[in-house]
Formats: structure tokens, sequence, C-alpha cells
């Protein structure tokens, strides 16, 4: 596609693009911008915008003035700040001007059109001079009407190109020119004068013959085409417009302990803020006061809110759904996570498929072919005896039913669409080539810790010695494990404060260096930690406890003892759980074709274990983190086409490796980068979804080139045949485009396997 190598180490820039009316339109622009030197453009319709790598210090302007001197427009987007403080109504009058002309035109258009088709169509309407009526009536749809068209075509033409536009305006015209001709110098005018309507072409006098009501009809037919292809590309990228409106506009700044509000887009990292309950948090932050519950579905798509205390991270654009927190920003603007959601999305619509970049080198030359085709149906209609009129039409109806218009927006409406989508749902699909991808993929490898588990330590189990009250041992060790930072000790402490309530405060705690920890608790002196720690107590488990406490160590399990008064009380067993949704997850991804492989550094009885809990039969285990890249090296060379599911710095490499990477959320920023799909919710059942609806999105995209190709296959020699009126042409030229739109709208319907 480009003329250049494609330059490294440069920025990438967004142009907006204006004027652009067809696929062969964007083809044009991207050509030219591609010619420059050290250029590599990709120029998408359906978004009207450019996205344009150049070298270091290249000037932007000079590729706003490549696209003018092409006859479009080209600009810079906006500073976000200077959007951010629009009012929504300027907003919205911006966006919507030139849907509101269309609009005008199309009923202007319907308006005068109508009377025009009746009386073409029904020879009960024609009185004496209707056929000057349908002058008066015709003449302003062909030239008002059909305006952007004509100026379009001229632009081009004076630029050496023809696009789709020139079709619709030498069809339009030459039907308008030759019914002037016809009523002026022919017999047309003639008072009394009568046709009937045909659905194919008749032989007939040329000179009797009128055309108003196929150039007014072809020109109504495609501005209701025009208008609800905008729309439908406005509903399209709608998804991606509601991510970005997400944010709180306002936010409580705290200044010296008092409270001022100020617009979101003036925080700064460091700055504390209140959130209320039922407000939006303002950007990504750490809570430093308060507790509560946040509701993060219209980032994750989960439903369930989560829990946050002082301490825990928060994500900007999320709600407060319980009680008052404190704040302090971590991310502001571009680097939080909803702007960096909103990124990726849009890059991933921005972006063209393999299969795109065919269809527009198509659309590229299909034009000049197409007005080829005309003159040889014109030259051999004429040389085959017809008359004038009917080889006319026939050429007419070859160039209006030709327009290559769904053949352009069969992929991008789609990715707008199936894009949008996923982003409402957690999924963050970086680029259209991943499509491709997916459909190919057989195998799937999954990280264990923190993707098939939760990737935290939990309280699993707790074992007493006979007479021991198991509240009781609960409220010792919580109350000792709650003074320490280790993630085993927190585990405890959590589930302790969870079936037993409030833990009382001990007394003379102390940390014994790699044993465990001991202090007194309600007067009692505790010892918390390694077998090895109670027995220099002298404190001893019985047969029974330690012979389930050695069970539980085979499985992999964590166990700590505890004892108090002379006595061993118990054990309490903590691991890494399995979420909730894997199993169900793992469901999924069979269901889809894929074979789950578990991947783990730990031990082969550890991993058997969470695999035969969650139903992988496939087990990796005892790899070292730097030789996980190895393991899906070695299922490729296989014949296997590899997706990678992880979320650490260690899977880094094996998902850049795989065939498709797909990393979760919550995760690492190394492994979100590394990754061509990015989970939001750290939910396995969000990699089926992802795969599923790309698999769909791709499958959308094939089906509308498949119509786009099939009809203007079939439609051209049935209208070269002389078997189609040309103004029942236009409208099937324009249905084809509101087919293809519509067929890539039902993406927004998709459904999540949670909510199965």
């Amino acid at each position: 596609m480009s003329t250049s190598a494609p330059p490294t180490g440069g920025p990438d820039i967004e142009l907006e693009i204006g004027g652009m009316t067809c696929a062969s339109c964007a083809n044009r622009i991207e050509k030219k911008l591609n010619k420059l030197d050290g250029v590599a453009a990709t120029v998408n319709y359906a978004t009207e915008k450019a996205k344009v790598t150049v070298p270091a210090g290249y000037d932007p302007s000079l590729l706003v003035a490549e696209v003018e001197k092409t006859g479009y427009t080209a600009a810079l987007p906006k500073p976000k700040d200077t959007t951010a403080n629009m009012s929504e109504t300027e907003a919205g009058e911006e966006e919507d001007s030139e849907l509101t002309s269309l609009r005008h035109r199309l009923i202007g258009a319907i308006v005068l059109t109508v009377p025009v088709i009746a009386m073409a169509m029904i020879p009960a309407l024609q009185f004496t001079y209707w056929q000057w009526a349908s002058l008066a009536l015709a003449a302003p749809v062909i030239i008002w009407g059909a305006w952007p068209f004509h100026k379009a075509a001229w632009t081009n033409l004076k630029h050496g190109a023809a696009t789709m536009d020139t079709l619709i305006s030498m069809g339009t015209s030459v039907a308008l020119l030759w019914s002037l001709y016809a009523l002026f110098l022919g017999t047309a005018g003639t008072p009394g004068m009568t046709h009937p309507f045909e659905f194919t072409i008749a032989p007939s006098d040329g000179a009797a013959n009128i055309y108003l009501e196929v150039g007014a009809g072809v020109t109504m037919f495609i501005l209701a085409g025009r208008y609800f292809e905008k729309r439908s590309k406005r509903q399209a990228g709608a998804a991606l417009r509601a991510l970005l409106e997400l944010g709180a506009k306002e936010v409580a700044v705290l200044r010296d302990g008092v409270e001022v509000k100020i617009p979101t887009s003036e925080l700064a990292v460091g700055d504390e803020f209140i959130v209320r309950p039922g407000e939006k948090i303002a950007t990504d932050g750490l809570v430093t006061s308060g507790s509560s519950a946040v509701d993060a579905s219209m980032l994750t798509g989960e439903s369930v809110p989560v829990e946050v205390r002082e301490g825990d991270s928060v994500t900007g654009a999320t709600v407060n759904a319980g009680g008052r927190l404190v704040v302090r920003a971590t991310r502001v603007g571009s680097d939080t996570q909803l702007a960096q959601m909103a990124k990726l999305v849009e890059d991933a619509q921005t972006g063209k498929a393999e299969v795109q970049r065919l269809a527009d080198r198509i659309s590229g030359i299909f034009v000049p072919i197409v007005i080829v085709v005309a003159f040889i149906t014109l030259g051999a209609w004429l040389g085959g005896g017809f008359p004038v009129a009917a080889a006319f039409t026939a050429a007419v109806a070859v160039l209006v039913i030709a327009c290559p218009c769904a053949l352009g927006l069969a992929t991008p409406t789609a990715l707008l669409v199936g894009t949008g989508r996923g982003a409402q749902m957690g999924v963050l699909i970086k680029g259209p080539e991943v499509l491709e991808s997916t459909r190919k993929v057989d195998t799937v490898v999954l990280d264990k810790t923190g993707t098939v588990t939760s990737g935290k330590m939990t309280l699993t189990d707790v074992i007493t010695e006979p007479g021991v009250d198991r509240t009781e041992l609960l409220r010792f060790a919580g109350a000792l494990e709650d003074s320490s930072e280790h993630p085993i000790a927190q585990a405890i402490a959590k589930g302790a404060t969870q079936e037993v309530g409030q833990l009382p405060t001990p007394e003379d705690f102390a940390n014994v260096e790699g044993k465990g920890v001991q202090g007194i608790v309600e007067g009692t002196p505790v010892v918390v930690g390694r077998e090895s720690l109670l027995a220099d107590w002298s404190q001893k488990l019985s047969p029974e406890v330690a012979q389930a406490k050695a069970q539980a160590e085979g499985e992999g399990k964590t166990v700590v003892a505890i004892g108090w008064d002379g006595a061993a009380r118990g054990i309490l067993v903590v691991a890494d759980t399995v979420k909730p949704t894997s199993a169900e997850a793992i469901r999924g991804l069979k269901e889809i074709g894929l074979t789950p492989v578990l991947l783990t550094g730990d031990n082969e009885a550890v991993a058997r274990q969470i695999a035969s809990e969650v139903g992988i039969d496939e087990v990796i285990a005892e790899v070292l983190p730097k030789d996980k890249v190895d393991v899906v090296t070695r299922l490729q060379e296989e014949g296997k086409i590899v997706a990678m599911v992880g979320d650490g710095v260690n899977d880094a490499p094996a998902l850049a490796q795989a065939d498709l990477g797909l990393a979760m959320g919550t995760g690492t920023d190394v492994a979100i980068e590394a990754s061509d799909i990015t989970l939001v919710r750290g939910d396995l059942r969000a990699a089926v979804d992802a795969i599923r609806l790309s698999r769909k999105t791709l499958s959308t995209i094939k089906t509308n080139l498949f119509w786009a190709f099939a009809y203007n296959t079939a439609a051209i020699p049935v209208a070269a045949l002389g078997m189609l009126n040309p103004m029942l042409a236009g409208a099937a030229m324009a249905f084809s485009s509101v087919f293809v739109v519509g067929n890539s709208l039902r993406l927004r319907g998709f459904t999540s396997v949670a909510s199965k």
C-alpha cells in the first residue's frame, strides 16, 4: 500500500479528514500522503480520520497541506482540554452540521421528487404539460440536492481522479441534460406527451423521452442512503464517545483542608480530592481515607461493586457506591486508565485489517473501470442498432448501480461497532489485524497465578485440636496476624475478620524472623507461625492435625500453626484460590474449539489440583518465568496456533511470542503492552468474550464484503444488458450501503458469556 518504507521512531499524528464521500476518496488521500518522504499513512473512511507515522520533528502542517491539495480538508484534533470545556450544545452542533445539511437536502428532494416519480410511473397523472412541471420540480433536486456530488466530482476531476461522486454526478447530470435536449429540441415538450414507466429499458425514440424522474430519483435515493449511512456511522462510534464522556467533569479538591471545586482537567498528580457516595471518581488514585464499594461496571462490564479501603487503588470514571472517600491522584489526563482504554479503541478503529486493504485497492481502480464499462455499454447498444435513448439509459444505469460505497464501508463499520461493543464489555482489541489471529487460534495457554486463580492468598481452612473453639482460635490468630504486613498474615486476618468480626488489639507484638509472630491477646500469650516456632515453646501438634497439615502442604498450600497456654491449638490453611468464574470460562473456551493448557511455575501436584478443579486436561508445571516463552514456541513448532493469557511482568515475552496475546487488565502495564487484547476485568470469561467477539466481528466483515462484491459483480451486467431502470439502480445502490452498515450494527447486541 505504502510507496515508501514506514519510518521508524517517529510519532503518530492523527488528522481529521473532511469531504470524503466514499472509500475511493480515502484511498486517494492515503496514496497522496504515502508519497511524502518518510511518511506512512492509513486513512479510514468510516471514522473520517488519518493515522500518519512521520519522522521525528516532522511539521504536521505539511500533511494538512497535502490533503488540501488533493481536494479535501484536514485538521489536527483539538486539544482534549479545549473540547472538554466546550458546552455540550456547541459540541453537538459541530458534530451534526453535516448530518443536518444532508437531512435538509433529503427532505427537499423527497418533497420535490415524489410527484415527479408519480407522474412518470402513472400515465393517468400525466396531464397536458406534466413534463414541464416535472422539469420545474426535478431541476432543483438534480442541481441543488445533488450539489455535494457535483462539487466533489469537479474537485476530483481537477486532480485527475474519479470517485463514486463522479458516477453519481455523471449519471444525474446526463439525465437532466438529455431531458432538456428532448424537451427543447426533441418532441418530448409537445403538449399532451405521455410515456409509460418501465422497470427495464424499452427501445424508443430518444428525442421523445425525458429522464427527469431518473435524475431526481437517483439523487433522492442516494441522499437517503448517504444520510442513513452517516447516522449509522455515528451510532457505530457511539460506544467510544460514551467511553470518552464517562469521566467526571468537576472535582472537590482539598486545599489546606478546605474543599475547592475545580474542573477535572486542572487536577494534578498528588492532589487529594473527595468522592461522596454516588459521585464519579475524578481520576486514577489511591484511597487515603475512608472505605466504600466502587461500581466499575462502566469500565469493566463487571456488575458486582468492589470493596476498597485505605491504601487501595481506584480508577477514574468509576462510581463511589458507598461511603465517603478521600483519594490522592496518581494519574491524570491522558495517563489515566480511561484515556488509555479510549486510545486503544480509537487506534483499533483507525487501523485496517488486511482484508480491508484489498477492498481499498479494488475500490481505487473500480470507478475508472465502471466509467469505461458505461462507455462500452453505450457504444455496444448504439452499435447494435438500438435507439440512443435505450443506449443512454443502460449506460446511466451502469454508472449509478456500480458505486462501490458498500465495499468501502464493509470493514470499517464492523470494526467500529465490534471494538466499541468490546470496550463496553471490558475487552480492548488493539488492532484490526488481531481479528484474523482469533479465527485461527486452536490452543490457549493460561498462566495460573492471577489468571485462573485470584493471585491472592486466602484463608481456605481452619483445623482445630480436639476441644478447641474455632472462633477463639480465629480471634487469637487474626489479632496477631493483623499486625503483620506479610501477605499470608493479611489473608488470615481478613478471613478471621469476615468470620468473627472485630479483632482484639494484641500487646507485646513481636516478629520472630523467618518463623512467625508472637504476642499477648486478651492476657493470653499466643504464637502463630511455622511448626518450629511452636516447638520452641514446647508445643506440639497432635498426629491427626499433623497429618492434615502434611496433606495440605502436599497440595501446595501454606499451613500456619497456632498455640497458647502451653499447647498447640490448631492450624490455618492459606492458598491461592481458583477464581469462581474460571471453571465456566474453561468450558466456554472448549465450546469455541480451543484446547486450554495450564502453565505454571508451581509443582506438578498443585498444578494438577487446580487443573482438575477447573476442567483443564493439559498441564505444563514447574516452568521458570524465563522459560514460558520457550513453552509457547514449542507448541507453535508442533503446528498449534497459540493464544496466551497472562497478567505479570514475567508473562510479557510469552504474550508477545504467542499468535494472540491476551493480558488481564488487573495485571502489569508491561503485560498489557505486550498483548494484542486487553481484558479490563480480572475475569477469565472475558477471554472467551474477546475471542467470540473478535470472530463475530471478522465474520460480519466477511459477510459485508461478500455482499458488496457479489452485489457489484451481479448488478453491473444486469444494468449493462438494459434490464434495470436507472432510478431503481440508484435505490438498490443506496440500499446496499445501508444493508452493510445495518449488518455491522447487529454487533451492538453481542452478549457476554457471563450474562447467559
